[in-house]
């Protein structure tokens, strides 16, 4: 009785203001439209719609990766090869043969583009869909992202990351160490480049200077990660709690990282808040917390026992969040009100 009794409590936020349902498949992504419709990837192919799930066969397969698209609708990438725009139906864009479309990011400002990870290459697309061209890299590509601007890409590999501008042809600036380099985020203020890694740890490099910053210390690999809103913070996964590493003050070299939100096991995914310094974590035992990084303040929102996290987002103003599990198991929670 007493264990039923702390599950409804850490359960009082999803159960007060959260739509949920059960999917079906494995919940690879979540991410809110331009209109701020939420979105779930399936590992069955199938993405779902808004807060009644609506269904969606975008792929023949899985659904590997998901962005918004830059105007309307969602990106889909899949293992079917295919790279797909979703609105009430799936519309294919390109078709890569039997290559999976593991990455997408997108830039939805003034010039929109679309960035897929397909292989060694990074295919480039503008807004509408139109190929401007392909990026070419040493060995599979693992992460991609945009700076702030749109005007650089950065994209994760074997043994480090090439940094592109997207309005020129030249050739990409190489960033190098040595190792199995998995994912990759830019600072909000392009100042720095941070990639995880297969040995349970990050690194990172200031821009412009190239100088080098490690930050290791994980039980596990990191497979979620990103910048606070202020870019004061990198939140991380990987751990018993939330790692935050300080990008302030000189950090994060020589600054030990910050630590909240322990729970019952690993964190999984993490998912930082657009305005404010709050994070979400999602743990491999199902529990999920919100995190008020400034008033050291943690907010249970799901209770253990639906699957592990395997995907959060915020909508644009944070004003939802979603979540999805290994199970399928899927919420949408409203803050408004």
């Amino acid at each position: 009785m007493r264990q039923k009794r702390l599950m409804s409590d850490l359960d009082q936020l999803l159960e007060s203001r959260g739509q949920t349902a059960q999917l079906g498949a494995y919940v690879t992504a979540v991410r809110f439209s331009a209109q701020d419709q939420a979105a779930f990837a399936l590992g069955d192919g199938t993405l779902s719609l808004g807060g009644d799930f609506a269904p969606i066969q975008a792929h023949n397969g899985a659904i590997l990766s998901l962005a918004a698209h830059p105007t309307t609708g969602f990106l889909t990438g899949g293992d079917d090869g295919r790279l797909m725009h979703s609105t009430d139906k799936a519309t294919e864009i390109a078709k890569f043969g039997s290559k999976w479309v593991e990455q997408l990011a997108v830039f939805a400002g003034k010039t929109p583009l679309i960035a897929a990870g397909v292989g060694k290459t990074v295919h480039l697309f503008d807004g509408k869909g139109a190929k401007i061209r392909e990026l070419t890299h040493p060995s599979t590509v693992t992460g991609i992202a945009f700076d702030a601007k749109g005007k650089r890409l950065a994209a994760s590999h074997y043994n480090g990351a090439s940094l592109w501008f997207t309005g020129s042809t030249s050739a990409p600036r190489i960033l190098e160490w040595k190792g199995s380099h998995t994912g990759v985020v830019i600072h909000p203020e392009g100042s720095a480049i941070v990639t995880t890694m297969q040995e349970n740890s990050l690194h990172g490099w200031t821009l412009p200077e190239g100088k080098h910053m490690r930050m290791s210390g994980y039980p596990t690999k990191t497979e979620s990660f990103g910048f606070t809103k202020s870019g004061r913070w990198l939140a991380t996964a990987g751990a018993e709690s939330v790692v935050l590493w300080p990008f302030f003050g000189g950090g994060p070299m020589g600054k030990a990282p910050t630590e909240l939100g322990m729970g019952d096991g690993i964190v999984r995914t993490i998912a930082c808040h657009p305005q404010q310094e709050v994070v979400a974590a999602g743990f491999d035992t199902g529990l999920t917390l919100l995190i008020h990084i400034n008033q050291n303040q943690i907010l249970p929102l799901c209770a253990p026992g639906r699957g592990a996290v395997t995907a959060l987002a915020w909508s644009s103003t944070g004003s939802h969040l979603a979540l999805g599990t290994d199970t399928g198991f899927a919420a949408l929670v409203d803050f408004t009100g």
